[in-house]
């Protein structure tokens, strides 16, 4: 197995102006190949502590890869730093530099500037890595047996840059036996008490073998990870790691609950709407987000206002007056509501006091009510949430989509 670093560089990161996707990405890719990430550092626009960061990295890994800092402006210094580290000089590199010209003749339309040309200025100890998306170059650097790669900091350009190139070759140079893993999901069980359950399985887990528990909003993957076990073996603990907690089991795959509430609507050729109050809309954005979801979801309501619960809902003045907005009787015919104007056959309904304000002592802030199902079959629940606000409308959304599997399952 080969052992890599990620270098995330750009002082918009330490300020969490911009959230470092790109560590996250790189990880998710490099890992099914065999390469494991040790160690993720994000330093700011800074030589030093550019360099301090690449001699920590080469200390201890085979592979370093970069993003960042190779922009046309004053502040993007990776790649004049990385020709002083690794001894070279700054050379015109024409297969860059006609590039640079057809994107900006031909798609940009509009004149190329002497500071874009610039770009095409790259280290004579590199391997330029073309990129496609964008007019920064990529950078393959080598120090005795160890591979340096230098990438842009903009996420679609540098994903483009690792399937199209980076990844192959390294697949080419180092054909390594995958990591494994085999990941499920459990709910109605806290970590806790499923640490403790576990207990027996852990205890018989092969050398080679680990687990890992992974928690979210009251939903935890369970995820077992090999190296050098066949996949023979992985699968054989699977199924066991299935069976000991077949009670709490969601799926045995690692998608989420979207996707599996899809996959149940899907089978049955249903559809599904939402009448969201609280979560403003972020249900219908989950669903919507992966493609062919129009197969099964025909809309949202809003109804963010009790003048909407009523005039569009149907839901009863009197039930608002006696009970409040976020209470069972409410989403109930809220439910009831949008199954009737959409004309689907699943709903999800949810109505709560996300926070940060809006709270009182008998409905404190994080009370939420849901309800899920048909019109044959509905199922309500009311969960206290305790996290910020939009961590709230987060898992609202996920307590929501399992609520309405447990319809589905369920059903006759």
């Amino acid at each position: 197995m080969l052992n890599a670093s990620i270098i995330t560089i750009g002082d918009e990161l330490l300020i969490g102006q911009v959230i470092d996707t790109n560590s996250a990405w790189l990880a998710r890719a490099l890992n099914p190949i065999g390469i494991s990430i040790q160690r993720r550092l994000s330093v700011g626009d800074n030589p030093n502590g550019i360099r301090r960061a690449l001699d920590e990295c080469l200390s201890c890994t085979d592979l370093v890869f970069i993003t960042g800092g190779l922009g046309p402006t004053s502040d993007d210094i990776t790649k004049p730093l990385l020709c002083e580290y690794f001894g070279g000089k700054m050379v015109m590199n024409e297969q860059v530099k006609a590039h640079i010209e057809h994107l900006f003749e031909h798609h940009l339309k509009r004149p190329v500037s002497h500071r874009n040309l610039q770009q095409a200025m790259v280290p004579d100890v590199c391997t330029v890595i073309p990129n496609a998306q964008g007019t920064a170059p990529g950078m393959l650097f080598k120090k005795g047996d160890q591979l340096i790669f230098s990438m842009p900091g903009v996420p679609f350009e540098m994903k483009s840059m690792m399937e199209e190139h980076v990844l192959p070759m390294l697949k080419k140079t180092f054909p390594l036996p995958p990591i494994q893993h085999r990941t499920l999901m459990v709910s109605g069980i806290p970590e806790s008490n499923l640490a403790d359950l576990l207990v027996p399985y852990e205890a018989q887990l092969p050398k080679g073998i680990t687990i890992s528990y992974l928690p979210n909003f009251g939903l935890i993957r369970l995820r077992l990870s090999a190296d050098n076990i066949s996949p023979a073996v992985l699968d054989e603990q699977f199924n066991m790691l299935q069976l000991a907690v077949e009670p709490y089991l969601v799926v045995n795959e690692d998608i989420s609950i979207v996707e599996v509430v899809a996959r149940k609507l899907t089978e049955q050729k249903a559809t599904l709407s939402t009448a969201e109050s609280c979560t403003g809309g972020f249900l219908s954005h989950r669903i919507t987000s992966f493609p062919g979801s129009s197969q099964y979801f025909k809309g949202s309501l809003v109804s963010y206002d009790n003048e909407i619960k009523q005039r569009v809902l149907g839901v009863k003045e009197s039930t608002l007056m006696e009970h409040g907005a976020v209470s069972e009787p409410v989403v109930i015919q809220m439910l009831q509501g949008v199954l009737d104007v959409m004309q689907t056959e699943y709903g999800i309904a949810l109505s709560g006091i996300m926070g940060p304000g809006g709270g009182t002592p008998d409905k404190p802030v994080g009370t939420l009510w849901i309800a899920a199902g048909s019109r044959e079959i509905q199922r309500t629940k009311c969960i206290k949430l305790r996290y910020s606000r939009q961590n709230n409308i987060e898992a609202a959304a996920v307590q929501g989509f399992h609520l309405l599997l447990e319809t589905i399952v369920s059903k006759p």
